[in-house]
């Protein structure tokens, strides 16, 4: 192979590969807005940080998130996720159900799981879960910039989804949106490229 051809074939797949950094980010940012009010199940709440025993400022937000969902009659339960960082004393889906109880959600429609540490396993025991309540359908809660690859890595698990963002994120401004829209295109590529050995 001459020189040439090598550095052409270099070149075609550097531009293959940043069009599909480009697409990707763009499929990310779009999905974003993606919001279906549908009648589910569950609302699937995606884990996120818990302070001393109380939702952070993100977690909290999915949470009024779901119980809004359920205030409405969108969804019949509520499953939240995540468990809990060395030294913690309760899981982020203890601490979700907590919350979720004192804003007078029925104790009765709260189902947890307290293994997961990343969002993939999030899906994964709320589906095992749902499986035995004989739940179906489910409305994926988390913030818009997450959605994409939430729902990409919840109907890969094999759940029947829709997506509602939060609308409530806190990530609004441009210093916040920016780092976690960067971090949320490594993970979704990194994610994209690892089905092919699943």
């Amino acid at each position: 192979m001459t020189r040439t051809i090598r550095l052409r074939v270099f070149a075609g797949i550097v531009v293959i590969f940043i069009s599909f950094i480009s697409y990707s980010a763009f499929s990310i940012w779009s999905f974003s807005t993606n919001i279906q009010l549908v009648k589910t199940d569950a609302a699937v709440v995606l884990g996120a940080a818990a302070w001393d025993g109380e939702p952070s400022p993100v977690l909290r937000e999915r949470i009024n998130h779901a119980i809004w969902l359920y205030e409405n009659d969108y969804v019949e339960k509520i499953i939240f996720t995540g468990g809990k960082d060395k030294g913690d004393k309760y899981a982020e889906s203890e601490v979700a159900r907590e919350y979720a109880i004192k804003n007078n959600i029925d104790p009765a429609d709260i189902l947890i799981e307290t293994k997961s540490k990343i969002t993939e396993e999030n899906l994964k025991y709320a589906h095992q879960i749902a499986i035995k309540e004989d739940l179906n359908t489910f409305t994926i809660v988390s913030d818009p910039l997450h959605m994409k690859r939430a729902i990409l890595m919840a109907k890969n698990t094999g759940m029947n989804v829709y997506s509602s963002p939060t609308q409530s994120s806190v990530y609004k401004t441009w210093d916040t949106k920016v780092p976690f829209f960067l971090r949320e295109l490594f993970f979704y590529i990194g994610y994209i490229f690892s089905l092919p050995f699943r």
